[in-house]
């Protein structure tokens, strides 16, 4: 629905309207893949992973996305206000985002406020091409820029110079350049505590493997700060335990393919593997994909991030241990919100916080019936 190299398509609010009420299902069904071709049928007699994580489910699934957002009480100073957003990759994980973007540019709408923008990035991940998408919109009238940072290092000097001329800069979606990071952006929306998410997740493996074996690592993107991030939490988890060692660490660069074919490499090198932890939402689909065709899949554990179709129906099945579910709508919803009140020339602490922390939910097998069903109108 919405493609990386052309300008996204302000839906009339009244198919929002209709989106909203019936969750991601129309939203997302076209854009998430789809399962594998001749992949096996699911027995649920033998599974390794019967149940949920340790037999509990996770109590907020329902609350792990929140369709009902409303714009808060802030009345914008203008009527008409002109946004520029980047981020890695054309991928399902940021057509959720849009879709809360979309949402907020709607309800703004309904006030009399219009709201344009732009919503682009590359079909693969590239800080090069980044930083030439934040050169060119800085050539063009836009009242803020949004930026999901590819790489801290390479993209935080064009941020920086952005500022110096008089641009108005924010930081977006999974990934921030932060003032720690020397980066002087003017604030943040989305996941604030992806290290956190990669331990707690590594956490749930290591647990499940009772504290021992092989495992690898799935990255995503070299220099992302959420994958970086996450895999920082894994590393440190696994170091805790002398029985268990990190055997094989990946860049897939969000290619649930490029993911395929080094857990592939994985299981050949490793017969003994018990463990894969992945860091991004392409990475759970490939890997689930290549144990699943290696006969495997009862005796190595998965966890990963996030809401791929396919990789929640893996979860159900049995397939993949525990996914780590960020509230991708609220990012978007709320970074519209932020970036009008930074356009009207307001800063972080005045009526918005210079970070805005989104959810991320652990969920397990038990909790993906239920997904499924809010995410993508998917029945049992």
């Amino acid at each position: 629905m919405f493609a990386g190299k052309n300008k996204f398509l302000r839906l009339p609010r009244k198919w929002i309207v209709l989106l909203t009420a019936v969750g991601f299902s129309c939203f997302l069904a076209g854009c998430a893949s789809t399962a594998k071709e001749g992949a096996n049928p699911v027995s649920e007699e033998g599974q390794l992973f019967d149940g949920a994580g340790d037999g509990k489910g996770s109590d907020d699934t329902k609350d792990a996305v929140k369709f009902d957002q409303k714009l808060d009480s802030y009345q914008p100073l203008k009527k008409k206000y002109n946004f520029y957003f980047t981020y890695k990759v054309v991928h399902p994980w940021w057509d959720a985002v849009a879709f809360g973007i979309e949402d907020a540019a709607g309800q703004y709408e309904d006030m009399g406020i219009d709201i344009s923008y732009e919503y682009l990035a590359p079909d693969a991940a590239s800080a090069k091409d980044q930083i030439r998408r934040l050169e060119d919109a800085a050539e063009r009238d836009f009242d803020v820029i949004g930026v999901d940072v590819a790489d801290v290092q390479a993209v935080t000097p064009v941020i920086n110079r952005l500022i110096d001329i008089g641009h108005k800069v924010m930081t977006f979606s999974s990934s921030d350049a932060s003032r720690e990071d020397g980066c002087r952006r003017i604030a943040y929306v989305g996941n604030t505590h992806n290290y956190e998410d990669g331990a707690s997740l590594t956490e749930a493996l290591c647990k499940k493997l009772n504290y021992r074996g092989k495992i690898a690592l799935l990255v995503g993107t070299k220099g992302a700060p959420c994958h970086e991030e996450r895999a920082l939490g894994a590393r440190d988890v696994a170091e805790k335990y002398p029985d268990l060692e990190i055997v094989e660490t990946a860049y897939d660069e969000d290619s649930a393919e490029k993911a395929y074919a080094f857990t592939k490499e994985f299981l050949a090198k490793h017969r003994d593997l018990a463990g894969i932890v992945c860091c991004n939402m392409s990475n759970p689909v490939g890997a689930a994909r290549a144990v699943i065709e290696d006969g495997r899949d009862k005796d190595i554990v998965i966890v990963g991030m996030d809401h791929d179709q396919e990789a929640l129906r893996y979860l159900r099945e049995g397939k993949i241990y525990a996914l780590g579910v960020q509230d991708c709508y609220s990012i978007g919803f709320n970074t519209v919100q932020t970036a009008v009140k930074i356009a009207d020339g307001l800063l972080p602490g005045e009526v918005y916080p210079e970070k805005t922390e989104e959810k991320t939910t652990i969920i397990y097998r038990n909790d993906a019936s239920a997904m499924l069903r809010m995410l993508y109108g998917e029945m049992d």
